[in-house]
């Protein structure tokens, strides 16, 4: 699942005619990217919530990108606003299998591969989420998540790193949501994962390629002037 409903407040006036995955590095959207090493991967299916110009990101992908059949969340056109993100995974969950990938259609990560054998090692095990951290930007100094020396997913505050947004997780994960979100409850993902991180449910490792949340329009052009 891309997710693809933010409003992109902070990359205001860029996001105020275009979606902000729509955003383009190197001349390919920033979803293009993800698109690209999904359909590379082997996956034949990705699923977009949509809210802030839905429609211009439907319409620009429809229903086909490449080997990729892509399934539409309208977050948007069936609640009025976008659903946070864990409410917005609960929402997608029936288009889903029971492990999946999630990753922020905003954030640029050109060497990640989204590895069917990671996938398929995190189906088999006993966790319900795992998460790829990364190396603590400039505007998150004080990081997110510390990783135990047994590779589980930790609240700790020593050794803290940043939330790449990139993460494996089970339906089972958002078992406390109504299932498929019928509603369209706002739920923000941080709280769950704490929660489970406290659990022994989740967890985590550390990736070292390159990697930029691209939340400004001072971010953008640097990514686009290297």
């Amino acid at each position: 699942m891309v997710l693809a409903a933010g409003r992109g407040e902070r990359m205001r006036p860029l996001t105020d005619l275009c979606p902000k995955p729509l955003l383009r590095v190197h001349g390919t959207p920033l979803i293009g990217w993800h698109l690209a090493a999904l359909a590379r991967a082997g996956y034949r299916q990705a699923v977009i919530n949509t809210d802030w110009l839905g429609e211009r990101l439907e319409r620009h992908y429809g229903e086909r990108h490449g080997p990729l059949q892509l399934a539409w969340s309208r977050e948007g056109v069936d609640f009025g606003g976008a659903l946070e993100t864990a409410g917005g995974i609960a929402r997608a969950l029936p288009l889903l299998e029971d492990a999946f990938w999630v990753v922020a259609g905003d954030v640029y990560v050109p060497g990640f591969r989204f590895a069917p054998e990671a996938l398929q090692r995190f189906a088999k095990g006993p966790r319900l989420a795992h998460l790829y951290l990364v190396r603590n930007p400039p505007h998150n100094p004080a990081g997110d998540f510390s990783i135990t020396a047994d590779g589980l997913l930790s609240n700790a505050r020593e050794g803290r790193h940043t939330f790449s947004t990139i993460g494996l997780y089970r339906k089972a994960f958002f078992a406390s949501l109504p299932a498929g979100n019928p509603e369209g409850q706002k739920v923000p993902l941080a709280p769950l994962l704490r929660q489970a991180a406290d659990n022994g449910q989740v967890s985590a490792q550390l990736y070292d390629g390159e990697w930029t949340d691209v939340g400004t329009p001072e971010r953008l052009a640097l990514l686009n002037a290297a």
